[in-house]
């Protein structure tokens, strides 16, 4: 089973930074899968937030495009986000996993951990 550690959450002022990380480990392909980053906000359902190919192609929701950066280290197997210029919205508890192919095709097989908690003040 994959395992997934992800790291990086905090209280944080509108409009400040923050980046989370994603270590995985238990598999040898884990560089060629898609990772990606979830989010769920409290009382809502997860929703993913940004992809990453084993190539580094990366997609983002609308919502964050141009304000987050996804990218990976396939050396160490580790996924970053850079959330920059963050909003009250962005306010969730964040995960990473992992598909076999794009998101919109794939389930995410990694098992879902606790993931680190963005609070964003106003």
């Amino acid at each position: 089973q994959v395992q997934l550690v992800e790291s990086g959450g905090a209280l944080v002022q509108a409009g400040n930074s923050l980046r989370l990380s994603c270590a995985a480990s238990g598999s040898p392909y884990i560089d060629i899968y898609t990772m990606a980053w979830y989010r769920q906000a409290s009382g809502k359902q997860r929703q993913l937030v940004a992809s990453i190919t084993g190539g580094g192609t990366a997609n983002y929701v609308d919502s964050v495009k141009g304000r987050f950066t996804i990218s990976r280290d396939n050396a160490i197997d580790t996924m970053y986000q850079q959330m920059n210029n963050l909003e009250p919205e962005n306010k969730a508890v964040y995960y990473c996993n992992l598909t076999a192919g794009a998101v919109a095709a794939y389930s995410p097989f990694g098992s879902w951990g606790e993931g680190p908690q963005v609070t964003v003040s106003s």
